[in-house]
């Protein structure tokens, strides 16, 4: 604020003046500041899976990526991000599938989005992407078994260099933590929407299913019936993210009625190939 001195006007006008020119560059430093930090956002791409198809961009840039899943097919779908290093292929990471072995090592674990409920449903992830090769992958089974990828559910996706690639990450309410064989938040889940930071601290990859469990139905009632698909689900998927490898992180933002919810990781162990909902990786959370 200024002093009026009464006794002279030029210097009142040199005075306004100054303190209109100073008050405009505030408003401009303001401004680059704020349009900054708007373009400070992470990417958007859209994923929609059909029965057995993805339709997504074929490139995209790198930096803090939110992927949004879009199932539109009748049958459970995710997106899993796999990068293919050593100028590898997804017709190569279609080969190596065939074996029904583990990955291979120039493969990686890289998220993506875990399902939503079909016809329609949307979840969605955030997280930082390299520059490379992607494969875009589908591993739930369908009822017979087989696992989408090998019905067609596969697509291969570019991630370029990009000046924004250093994007922040988003703001998590909550902090939770993949072990084995555990899933541990920093605090309980409240109703309402989250977003969660959730972080693989463990030795090998693992994944987080959440499910909106139906009134008398428990955590483990959800694998039991993804083995067999007989019979109305036990629950309604609302995301998550797909395998990660050690050390990833990946934000999953959902919104979280009162009620009982699962926590699952149906991925295979490292060491006897069973599922880590076995090894006791399912948690049952409830929402008041």
């Amino acid at each position: 604020m200024s002093l009026f001195d009464s006794r002279s006007l030029l210097p009142l006008v040199a005075l306004l003046a100054a303190c209109a020119t100073k008050d405009a560059s505030k408003s401009a430093n303001a401004s680059d500041s704020t349009t900054a930090v708007a373009a400070a956002k992470p990417h958007q791409m859209t994923v929609v899976a059909t029965d057995y198809k993805f339709d997504a961009p074929d490139e995209v840039p790198a930096g803090m990526m939110t992927i949004h899943l879009v199932d539109n097919g009748s049958e459970l779908h995710h997106v899993a991000f796999v990068k293919l290093n050593d100028g590898k292929s997804v017709t190569d990471i279609e080969q190596a599938m065939k074996t029904n072995g583990p990955m291979p090592s120039w493969a990686v674990d890289y998220g993506g989005v875990n399902p939503p409920h079909p016809g329609g449903g949307m979840a969605t992830t955030t997280q930082m992407l390299e520059p490379g090769n992607y494969a875009l992958m589908c591993f739930v089974p369908s009822a017979d078994g087989v696992p989408h990828f090998a019905k067609g559910m596969v697509r291969p996706l570019t991630v370029t260099a990009s000046k924004d690639a250093s994007t922040p990450a988003p703001v998590a309410d909550i902090d939770m933590t993949l072990n084995n064989y555990s899933f541990t938040t920093s605090k309980p889940i409240t109703a309402g929407r989250h977003t969660i930071k959730i972080e693989n601290a463990a030795s090998q990859s693992h994944e987080l299913v959440i499910a909106r469990l139906a009134p008398g139905k428990k955590a483990e009632d959800l694998p039991a019936w993804v083995e067999k698909q007989v019979g109305p689900p036990p629950g309604e998927p609302i995301g998550g993210v797909p395998a990660m490898t050690k050390g990833a992180t990946a934000f999953v933002t959902a919104d979280f009625t009162p009620g009982d919810y699962a926590f699952v990781c149906f991925l295979p162990d490292a060491k006897d190939g069973k599922p880590h909902f076995t090894h006791g990786m399912v948690k049952q959370v409830h929402v008041e």
